[in-house]
């Protein structure tokens, strides 16, 4: 039956007010990055919209511009547009972040895929047990193995790494990627990998070119969680790398025994969600669909 209209209405309204809850937090994030220092620092309460909008903070940690070009040209100086040493400049940082999470997001689901495909297809004892053990793996805090890991790291040369961050945001992420992959995969009969090794494809074959096919929507979904997951962790990348600093490690140097730079934490904090959206946009139609866990039986 049709829902009235007085119901869909509170739906509606209903749904816009949950969408502005958790809204709110990213907006003001925002509205903070574009705020001068006098704005953000208000000793008479919170500013909201009285003040002048500015991209200074973006120009410090986006284009290299140290505060001291700013400082001359808001006097009327010779200041430049762009270069110039700074410890805000965050170019590298995000460079750096980028590498990691695309690296580590790939490797994952190549791995995952492979695992998934393996645990859904054959049947082993032990194997509740064994997604159970999986399972227990994402359970367990960074923190309780980021000290044998930094000296496992030391000892094989990949601390302060790409490939020593790419690997252990990998095994960070694979217990996750496995068993979504795996509710994927159990929702292709097995039926299809049996008329497709009938008429003479490998199991290989089947997989590549007529499973994994299939289930593109959970591979789109796992890889938008995989890449959000690294590109916002924070602990494993302060413990094991110095010189490769992620955005998260990055924000992290702007609180100061002297001050906490809010307006460049925000400026970058709110460049940091745009990959992650752009992401998500790109794949928005297979992650909708493999969300549901269930689209492959319509």
């Amino acid at each position: 039956m049709e829902p009235s209209l007085a119901k869909r209405t509170l739906r509606d309204v209903a749904a816009v007010l949950v969408v502005a809850i958790f809204m709110f937090p990213i907006a003001w994030w925002a509205l903070a990055s574009i705020k001068p220092y006098s704005a953000i620092f208000n000793p008479s309460g919170p500013v909201y919209t009285d003040f002048t909008p500015t991209l200074d903070n973006y120009r410090v940690t986006l284009l290299g511009v140290s505060r001291v070009e700013i400082g001359m040209e808001k006097a009327g100086g010779a200041g430049t547009t762009s270069g110039g040493a700074s410890s805000y400049d965050s170019r590298k940082s995000l460079m750096d972040s980028a590498i990691v999470a695309v690296g580590s997001t790939i490797l994952t689901l190549f791995l995952a895929t492979l695992a998934a495909y393996a645990v859904s297809r054959m049947q082993f004892k032990g194997q509740q047990s064994f997604l159970f053990w999986i399972l227990s793996q994402r359970f367990m805090p960074p923190i309780a193995v980021v000290i044998p890991l930094v000296f496992m790291f030391r000892d094989m040369n990949l601390r302060d790494t790409y490939t020593g961050l790419i690997l252990v945001h990998s095994l960070i992420n694979l217990p996750l990627a496995v068993l979504l992959l795996k509710s994927f995969f159990d929702d292709v009969p097995k039926d299809v990998d049996e008329a497709a090794m009938i008429d003479g494809a490998t199991r290989t074959q089947t997989f590549w070119k007529i499973v994994l096919p299939m289930v593109r929507g959970g591979v789109a979904a796992t890889a938008v969680l995989c890449f959000i997951f690294s590109w916002t962790e924070f602990l494993l990348s302060l413990f094991l790398t110095t010189s490769i600093r992620t955005i998260p490690v990055k924000i992290s140097t702007f609180v100061t025994s002297t001050a906490t730079e809010w307006g460049y934490i925000t400026a970058l904090g709110t460049s940091a969600i745009i990959p992650s959206f752009i992401f998500t946009l790109m794949v928005q139609k297979h992650l909708v669909r493999g969300l549901t866990l269930g689209s492959l039986k319509d």
